[in-house]
């Protein structure tokens, strides 16, 4: 399977073994929850996908791998203990609390959440003194004589033998106490994981062109050869900082990141001559709908990866900008929350109030930072949005204090005016994003008609989060005219349909 079903098969695994009875009691008892074991090649997103299933189903995530781990770490140190039984004393020994289940504990301590994923990475590489007592961890969630509390489900992953040597392959006995999903690379999989994360374009549209080369482990008389989806995700962020600060994205760089030479000089070959699309192409007058004669020929004659390299640069500058719109509109709502609460205060007719109002409300929110990096919940839109919000709100503060204001009207107004010109400005950004939104797609038409480009156009625009949701809020017509052209969500469902129906067969 995909990383994207394995995903659903763990997100299903958890919602049940969570799901409680009428009294509280989890209605599969502990013993019977099979921990998930993912078993893939490296770096095709096993930690990845966890993280995201945290962070959406609201749970608390603890990860550990076991290459770290020694027989005491796990299962904790040895202490005599003194005992008396039936009046005769006796020395005992006693294991102090595995480091992996305090960790857990911490965990529930620090953030407030009592229910969350225990995720064991490389389990099948413990060292041959903790291998005995996997079985009875994977049976039982206990290490030493300390239990997984209730409500944490257990997730393992591991490499096949032929990537790992220090792998250790698994009896029947152990392996028929986990949930085993074997997960492959799949690039049209990761390419819609890669859309919503905003991967650089340069990435996305070179593999577009050369699929092949998303992942490949060789074997060659230089060693291990190897291209992971790691590696590439990692290197898309290099390379947006290197653009930023000037710096040469050049073979060598690549090289650190993709570990195959004829990949790492193709596609730094091709950066290049993405970079050379961007200038003779000019992206930003297309997208204000200025395009010249010169470009618009050229583009009619340009070949097939020629085209995928304009329409990945062309949504690369307007997804960013979406983004950001997005964002900006979305902390707005979170502050309009407190809008209304200082609003309510105003009866008391005391400044001080609004004033304690607003660092309440940023120390919350600088609170829940905290917790929710503890739990390993917290997403980078988040934790941006989050610190967006208290900026503004420290900056609301700074104002009415300097303002020296006695009137709790007045520090209303103060806050309320910063605010409706954030807005307004956000709004004024969001008409002029959708004018250029819409000379994208008068572009696109005029030049290719209704063909490939414009399908991806429309599939990109529907995947992304972010350009789905900027749509159902200020709606596009061309968007909307193509979407129901293509088909695009009905053939989404069609295939997810086809695909269950699949499973259920098997």
């Amino acid at each position: 399977m995909n990383i994207r079903e394995a995903k659903e098969q763990i997100e299903r695994a958890v919602s049940i073994y969570l799901e409680k009875d009428s009294y509280g009691n989890y209605r599969i008892p502990t013993q019977r929850q099979r921990p998930v074991f993912l078993l893939g090649a490296p770096g095709i997103g096993k930690t990845a996908i966890m993280e995201q299933i945290a962070q959406e189903m609201n749970l608390a995530l603890v990860s550990y791998s076991m290459t770290h781990h020694t027989r005491q770490s796990a299962l904790g140190l040895p202490f005599i203990s003194h005992k008396n039984y039936g009046g005769t004393e006796f020395d005992v020994s006693e294991y102090t609390m595995s480091e992996i289940i305090a960790s857990v504990y911490e965990t529930m301590e620090k953030t407030g959440k009592a229910e969350g994923i225990l995720f064991l990475d490389e389990i099948n590489c413990v060292s041959e003194t903790l291998a005995p007592s996997m079985l009875q961890f994977l049976q039982y969630k206990t290490f030493g004589k300390h239990r997984v509390p209730a409500g944490w489900v257990v997730a393992t992953a591991g490499n096949p033998p032929q990537f790992n040597r220090s792998v250790r392959e698994f009896d029947v006995v152990t392996m028929d106490r986990m949930k085993v999903l074997e997960v492959e690379a799949d690039y049209e999989t990761w390419r819609q994981y890669a859309v919503n994360r905003g991967i650089h374009g340069s990435v996305i549209t070179y593999l577009d062109i050369k699929k092949n080369d998303f992942y490949v482990i060789e074997n060659t008389v230089d060693g291990k050869s190897y291209v992971t989806a790691r590696g590439w995700e990692d290197l898309s962020e290099t390379i947006y900082l290197y653009e930023e600060n000037g710096y040469a994205v050049d073979e060598i760089l690549v090289g650190q990141y993709l570990r195959n030479k004829r990949i790492c000089r193709e596609f730094s070959a091709y950066y290049d001559l993405y970079q050379k699309y961007k200038k003779d192409y000019r992206v930003q007058q297309i997208l204000s709908g200025q395009t010249d004669a010169d470009v618009l020929r050229r583009a009619k004659e340009a070949g097939f990866d020629e085209r995928i390299s304009l329409i990945g640069l062309l949504l690369d500058a307007i997804q960013i900008e979406i983004r950001e719109n997005v964002e900006c509109e979305d902390t707005l709502r979170l502050q309009l929350q407190t809008l209304k609460e200082i609003k309510q205060a105003l009866a008391d007719r005391n400044p001080e109030n609004i004033l304690k109002i607003l660092r309440e409300k940023w120390e919350s929110l600088e609170l829940e930072i905290t917790r929710e990096d503890e739990a390993n919940a917290l997403s980078d839109t988040e934790r941006r949005e989050y610190q967006t919000v208290i900026q503004a709100l420290n900056r609301d503060e700074k104002a009415i204090r300097m303002s020296g204001t006695a009137r709790p009207e007045e520090a209303f107004d103060l806050i309320r005016n910063r605010f409706d010109c954030e807005v307004a400005q956000m709004k004024k950004v969001r008409a002029e994003i959708s004018e250029k939104l819409s000379n994208l797609f008068r572009f696109v038409e005029k030049t290719f008609g209704a063909g490939n480009e414009m399908l991806i156009l429309v599939t990109d625009l529907t995947v992304n989060r972010n350009s789905a949701l900027f749509i159902s809020r200020c709606s596009c017509r061309e968007y909307e005219k193509y979407n129901k052209k293509f088909q695009i969500y009905e053939r989404q469902q069609e295939i997810e349909d086809a695909m269950e129906s699949l499973q259920l067969n098997l």
